[in-house]
Formats: structure tokens, sequence, C-alpha cells
């Protein structure tokens, strides 16, 4: 029984476990998959990003979107694949595409951390620093470290790479 217990505590912990910007919604297991794929590659890309080996990290960034692309075929309302979607959109420069994916996210759910986090940097990225300051203002009580990181990068603008 304790091995039991041992066991099931482990599989919660480790399925709690998602990437940063997630909100953890629900989804079936081969989105879930197609999802936690893309997760994996755009952890890859961003540390050769800190290596500056950009064209690599583009290349990752690319392959991640095509399998967040198949999940939301089939899940068109999960915050946290648009999310992601945005996300690598943005890390390619495809600056107008993540921003339709954040809005449509935002449009699932106002309140996801990450989605208001990344967009807020996309538009420090492209000089709106009100609306930046919009998103920052979002987040403002939710006690979360996406508010941190935000305020730093509008406060260090033109000093970070996103």
């Amino acid at each position: 029984m304790k091995k039991l217990f041992i066991i099931l505590t482990s599989l919660i912990i480790s399925s709690s476990l998602m990437a940063a910007g997630s909100d953890n919604s629900s989804s079936s297991s081969s989105e879930t998959s197609l999802y936690e794929d893309a997760v994996k590659l755009v952890k890859r890309a961003g540390k050769f990003e800190k290596k500056e080996k950009t064209e690599k990290a583009k290349k990752l960034y690319t392959e991640a979107f095509n399998k967040l692309e198949k999940a939301h075929k089939s899940d068109k309302k999960n915050p946290d694949i648009l999310n992601y979607m945005g996300f690598t959109s943005r890390k390619v420069g495809n600056f107008d595409q993540a921003e339709k994916f954040y809005l449509k996210g935002l449009n699932i759910k106002p309140n996801h951390n990450g989605i208001n986090e990344y967009l807020g940097e996309l538009y420090v990225q492209t000089n709106r620093i009100d609306k930046a300051n919009e998103r920052l203002e979002v987040l403002k009580n939710c006690n979360c470290k996406e508010y941190g990181e935000l305020e730093l990068i509008i406060k260090t603008r033109g000093t970070k790479v996103y």
C-alpha cells in the first residue's frame, strides 16, 4: 500500500510540473503528447538561444509550432497551446501572427499569466510600451513570477533580448 501511495504521489507531482506559462488546461492524451513534445522543443530552443545559436533555435521553435498547430486542430479551446503558438511565432520574428495567437488565448482565459506576460514582451519588442503596461496591470495582483519578469523587461527595454 505504501508503494502504491509513493507511485501515485510521484505521478501527480510529475504531471503538475508543466512548462512555464502553462495553466494546465485539460486535453486529450494525443494533444497532450503533441503539446508536451512542443514544450520540450521550446526548452531546447531556449538553450540554443542562450548559446547564441540562433538558427538552430529558430528551427526548433518552428518544429514546436508545427506540433502545437496539430494539437490546436483538435483542442481549439486550450489557452496553453495558443500561448506557445504565440511564443514560438514571436521567437521566429512573426510578431503579427504571435499577437493573434496571444489575443485568441486571452479571449478564452483573460487572466492567463503566461499569455499576459508574453504578450507584454511582444509589445515591448514592438515599441508599444503603453500596451505592455496594460498587460503588467492585468498581472499586478497575481503574486506570480510573470509580473516581475514583465516589469523588469519593461524597465530595462532596449537592453535585453526577449
